[in-house]
């Protein structure tokens, strides 16, 4: 890959350990020439300090920068994915937290994943995401996800009963705590959690895992990335809940409909040579492990 110009920073105000590591970052950015920006949102927690940086406070500034350095965990991560959209801007997550999937790089190995993406020592990958077109009040509302989207009875401790079908033909009527759509990404999220598989993310598919099942023969389902999802709500009594990557949330009748498809781009994640997939399910999962050792 070509040695970058420039670069992006995107991160977690609320981490101390954000604004500790920002100086830094800014410090390696000069000794490389390599021009730094910063979101609106970070410049507005600065009272005034002159950081002598571009400020990202419009899409089509994502667009023009080489790469995105995204600082925190996974929710951080997943809020930068959707603001890039067709930005077709490069991410490097870096972890803040203690357990996260989209952010590969650890704090320890920051500047070192940096320097080897400032001689273009790195690759990309591709992610899918998945859109939604909701069909409600006579008008179609589209959201965008990189992890999931859920489905959910609104009223808390109520079951959901909802009607999924695929490319028009009908799966089942799920009576569940809830239903989550997954992209191959996702499926290490809440997905999993629910009893849903590990889906490698080159694999082209989406998750359909129902939450908390009521009956036994309701299980998880891998379909074609090329596949439209259908859900309806018409057995159920309560308004319902959907909800984007854990972040956008929607409140729907039960007359309302969502469809499911992939999105037509994807996002690009740098990666490096020796980064491992399955190393990072053993690390951050104790994947793969029989016990204590």
């Amino acid at each position: 890959m070509k040695s970058p110009t420039s670069f992006g920073i995107w991160g977690n105000t609320e981490k101390k350990s954000f604004w500790t590591i920002l100086p830094k970052i800014l410090s390696w950015s000069k000794k490389k020439n390599i021009n730094a920006h910063v979101t609106s949102r970070i410049i507005s927690h600065l009272n005034g300090t002159d950081l002598q940086v571009g400020v990202i406070n419009s899409k089509e500034i994502l667009q023009k920068l080489d790469f995105m350095l995204v600082l925190g965990g996974d929710g951080t991560f997943l809020s930068l994915a959707r603001a890039i959209e067709y930005s077709n801007t490069p991410i490097l997550g870096i972890h803040l937290g203690d357990l996260g999937f989209l952010a590969k790089v650890t704090l320890e190995d920051l500047f070192i994943r940096l320097d080897q993406v400032s001689k273009g020592d790195f690759f990309l990958e591709n992610r899918i995401l998945i859109k939604s077109n909701i069909k409600k009040e006579g008008k179609i509302i589209k959201h965008t996800a990189l992890n999931d989207f859920v489905i959910s009875n609104a009223q808390s401790h109520r079951m959901l009963n909802a009607t999924v079908f695929v490319n028009q033909h009908l799966v089942g009527s799920y009576k569940a705590d809830g239903v989550i759509i997954a992209t191959p990404t996702g499926s290490t999220a809440y997905s999993l959690s629910a009893g849903g598989p590990i889906v490698t993310p080159e694999v082209d598919s989406i998750i359909i895992t129902p939450t908390a099942a009521h009956t036994l023969t309701s299980r998880p389902l891998v379909v074609s990335g090329k596949d439209e999802i259908r859900v309806e709500f018409l057995n159920n009594t309560d308004p319902v809940l959907f909800t984007a990557d854990g972040q956008i949330h929607e409140t729907l009748e039960t007359n309302n409909k969502v469809i499911i498809t992939k999105a037509d781009y994807k996002i690009k994640l740098i990666s490096f040579t020796d980064s491992d997939y399955f190393q990072n399910l053993r690390a951050k999962m104790g994947w793969g492990k029989r016990g204590e050792q």
